[in-house]
């Protein structure tokens, strides 16, 4: 007697989803576009196609957040809930500003000549080499898109098979973005080669984890396994080892230290607007990845991973603060900058679970605060070094900074907001996250760890004076000096934004904490 294998058709719960499906199918429809449209109308199309898409993800995400959509969906693979809520938000709102400074002059013709005379002199030769460049590598925009919707399901994941499978889709595209640099192609294409090979590493170790953790708890959803370290019935090296293999794989996204080799030589070599982009996104993903694995499954193992998190916390700070101080090139100063805020997260992810079973939601909600606050003068400082350019290219070495303050003192103006949003000067964005996650960390007990973080803060702040010093008190150095070029819309959009986010969100804080706070617990 033959018996018949009964299919059921998997639960999908649309309306929960429809963030990542629209991305997803908007990723789709740009390929098509590459592959259909003529050429001279497929930059309009593609900027109008993601530009939209991102648009009505947020939208979607935010009457979802409203409308209390929250719980488990696609048979247990995918969660949302506050924590996820807020982190969409935010990484959509950063995909909003990535995709106007990929518009801006194109991110393969980015590296190009470009005059502040191109601007203002209509047909000039200038002007058509920028709109000819500007059309290249339209591939770009869909690029973006489907790492933003890998970024998405990161953040979201509840099953670590998908957090694997979201961590590739959106490290994939970053790899190719990063090697588009057209003027300078062999550095960048260096800088996605090793991109793509230690990212691959760090995914072998991440995969490598979520086996051996599957041995320990038989199941790979963050829930069973939190079960598993609270029944406590399996041998705890299998725990250990993949609680540290998995870790490797996250700290590596984020940039913490000894993971970070890759942030410098990247974030120089990649097109700018890609690195502005990179910069605040990837580590947003993370981070979000991180505070849900850690809290939600392994958070019964915390006095195991603790000192873990909080050596490389120091590690990262200090490496990222001192460094910092000998650069002489301004991007490569903001990696190390971006190291060293890395740090500051960690100290404040330490605090999230550091103080008995009751955890602290406050620290959650003050680690996406940070984020945000850091997201928005991450943006606008980069949409700026797009802006500080010579003939050969962009002016990234400082000397080219010196006597900006005179010469073009509004851009000088705003990146020096920027700057004292990094060293977390009130009454900056920055000043309060910073406040938000020591304080996390010092409510956790770790007052000790918070010292040691204002410390290499003051170290830090030394590295931002420096731009500071050489825009607004050095004399410009003959043959060095730099123009800035006249942004476009675009640019004028990204860097206003970001600036009136910066300082309304120092000044006027509490009511987004508050948001923040109230929907920071983690379902399971």
């Amino acid at each position: 007697m033959s018996t018949i294998l009964e299919i059921t058709a998997p639960t999908l719960e649309w309306l929960q989803l429809s963030p990542l499906l629209v991305l997803l199918g908007a990723g789709a429809v740009g390929v098509l576009v590459e592959a259909f449209v003529p050429r001279t109308a497929r930059y309009a199309v593609q900027v109008f196609i993601a530009g939209l898409a991102v648009v009505a993800a947020l939208g979607l995400t935010i009457n979802n957040w409203v409308a209390g959509e929250t719980g488990i969906a696609a048979m247990g693979s995918v969660v949302t809930d506050g924590p996820t809520y807020v982190f969409w938000t935010m990484l959509l709102v950063f995909g909003l500003g990535g995709v106007a400074l990929f518009a801006e002059r194109g991110v393969g013709g980015g590296q190009s000549a470009f005059a502040a005379s191109a601007a203002t002199v209509p047909g000039s030769p200038l002007e058509r080499e920028a709109e000819r460049l500007k059309r290249e590598h339209t591939e770009v925009f869909p690029l973006l898109v489907f790492a933003l919707f890998g970024m998405l399901l990161f953040v979201a994941s509840n099953d670590l098979l998908i957090l694997f499978v979201a961590l590739e889709i959106l490290s994939l595209p970053l790899y190719l973005l990063s090697g588009m640099a057209r003027r300078r192609r062999l550095l960048s294409q260096e800088a996605a080669l090793k991109y793509f090979l230690l990212g691959a590493f760090a995914s072998g170790f991440f995969l490598f984890g979520a086996a051996l953790l599957y041995g320990y708890s038989g199941s790979f959803e963050l829930g069973a396994i939190a079960d598993a370290i609270t029944e406590g019935t399996s041998s705890n090296l299998l725990l250990l080892a993949g609680m540290v293999l998995l870790a490797v794989g996250l700290l590596f996204k984020i940039g913490a230290v000894p993971f970070h080799a890759w942030t410098p030589d990247v974030y120089v070599g990649a097109p700018t607007p890609v690195t502005g982009f990179m910069a605040i996104a990837t580590k947003t993903a993370a981070v979000g990845a991180l505070l849900r694995i850690f809290y939600v499954a392994l958070g019964a193992a915390r006095w195991d991973w603790q000192p873990l998190l909080t050596g490389v916390a120091i590690a990262t700070m200090l490496v990222g603060s001192v460094v910092a101080l000998v650069q002489t090139d301004v991007k490569r100063l903001l990696a190390y900058s971006s190291i060293a805020h890395a740090g500051f997260i960690l100290v404040g992810a330490v605090g999230v679970v550091a103080a008995a079973e009751d955890v602290s939601l406050n620290s959650v909600g003050s680690i996406a605060f940070y984020l945000l606050a850091y997201g928005f003068a991450t943006l606008g400082a980069f949409a700026i070094v797009t802006m500080v350019r010579r003939s050969g290219g962009e002016a990234n070495h400082l000397n080219a900074w010196r006597g900006l303050g005179r010469s073009h003192p509004v851009v000088a103006t705003v990146m020096t907001l920027f700057l004292l949003s990094f060293a977390g000067i009130p009454p900056t964005a920055g000043f309060v996250g910073k406040l938000a996650v020591f304080a996390a960390a010092w409510a956790g007990g770790y007052g000790w760890l918070v010292f040691l973080a204002v410390v290499f803060s003051l170290v830090a702040a030394f590295l931002y004076l420096k731009i500071v010093v050489a825009m607004w008190f050095q004399d410009p150095v003959e043959g060095e000096t730099a123009e800035v070029a006249t942004p476009s819309l675009w640019t004028w959009c990204v860097l206003v934004v970001a600036a009136l986010a910066t300082i309304v969100l120092g000044i006027l804080p509490g009511g987004l904490l508050e948001l923040f706070n109230g929907a920071a617990e983690f379902i399971r």
